[in-house]
């Protein structure tokens, strides 16, 4: 049994793991619980285990499905390419509701964290017909981001000036030690240092010192400087705004909190907003579960959730 596998196990009981194939790339998915569809994206530098402490209490009422990400876990890992448009949250956002649809699903709430978050938001505005409800945790839109950028932030998140370099650049200095790199980003945004599970810190850990994995996350972030920002400037223009009720959560003591003005932003990028900060830095699921289970349960526990997805199946 393979650390991927003895953590779902233990973590996440219940859960049934499969890999959706979706134009001969295999992508990993695990669903548990019945009910209207609710799929949850994790972060950097993690996996779907990051929900652990509160996918199995969301599935005591939904349909829950947690992924890994493309470039992460177990999922498909494309190299890098010129243009790294593999990695645009476009794209990202396609193959999930491409799982989402072989699992079932047409329409779904969605909840993301982090990268997952990017992917989510992305999701959201390319695909309104799809997303009845979104949750996004501790990110701004990259544009926003790159905007707002000033020295503090970049001493703070050093690694996305770093992670943007050309490529084989960060992805050969990482790869010299890439735990220790991993371990940087994992302890370097939390309160408490405490708070991963061993069983899964250990996983984390495993897949993302690969090299495909390295590269991967490369990628992505080179794409969200290259290319999901141009994405955000032409939205921007066009006055474009996600359209469902929309959940954004953030960590009071993290980076996104102490520097952006969190609701100004997404307020400026959302028709139907609501806002609630976090007691924790940025790795929310794991630092404030109950706190986070809470809000996005009462979020989610909403007539009209029900009855779209169950006018859907």
């Amino acid at each position: 049994m393979s650390i991927f596998e003895e953590a779902d196990a233990a973590l996440l009981p219940g859960f049934q793991r499969q890999f959706v194939d979706i134009d001969g790339a295999q992508v990993l998915a695990l669903t548990g619980g019945t009910g209207p569809a609710l799929l949850m994206l994790h972060g950097d530098p993690q996996t779907h285990l990051c929900w652990h402490h509160i996918a199995p209490r969301l599935a005591e009422r939904f349909s829950v499905v947690l992924t890994d990400l493309r470039g992460r876990g177990e999922t498909h890992k494309p190299g890098h390419a010129e243009g790294h448009d593999a990695y645009t949250k476009r794209q990202m956002a396609r193959e999930q509701i491409a799982v989402m649809r072989a699992l079932g699903h047409g329409t779904f709430a969605l909840v993301g964290h982090d990268r997952g978050a990017r992917v989510a938001r992305r999701l959201a505005l390319d695909h309104p017909q799809t997303v009845t409800h979104l949750a996004i945790m501790d990110i701004i839109p990259a544009l926003d981001f790159y905007e707002g950028l000033n020295a503090q932030i970049a001493q703070d998140y050093f690694y996305f000036s770093f992670l943007t370099q050309d490529y084989p650049i960060p992805d050969t200095l990482i790869g010299k030690n890439a735990e220790a790199f991993i371990r940087l980003i994992l302890f370097g945004l939390v309160e408490e240092a405490d708070c991963y599970d061993p069983l899964a810190l250990k996983a984390y850990l495993t897949a993302h010192i690969q090299s495909a994995s390295v590269t991967a996350m490369c990628e992505c972030f080179r794409a969200g400087y290259h290319i999901d920002q141009k994405h955000d400037a032409a939205d921007r223009t066009s006055g474009k705004k996600i359209q469902c009720p929309t959940l954004v959560l953030w960590g009071q003591h993290g980076v996104v909190g102490r520097h952006f003005d969190v609701k100004s932003i997404w307020r400026g990028w959302c028709e139907h907003p609501q806002f609630t900060p976090m007691p924790s830095g940025h790795f929310i699921p794991e630092e404030a579960p109950e706190v986070a289970f809470n809000a996005l349960n009462n979020f989610l526990r909403t007539r009209d959730l029900d009855q779209k997805n169950q006018s859907q199946r």
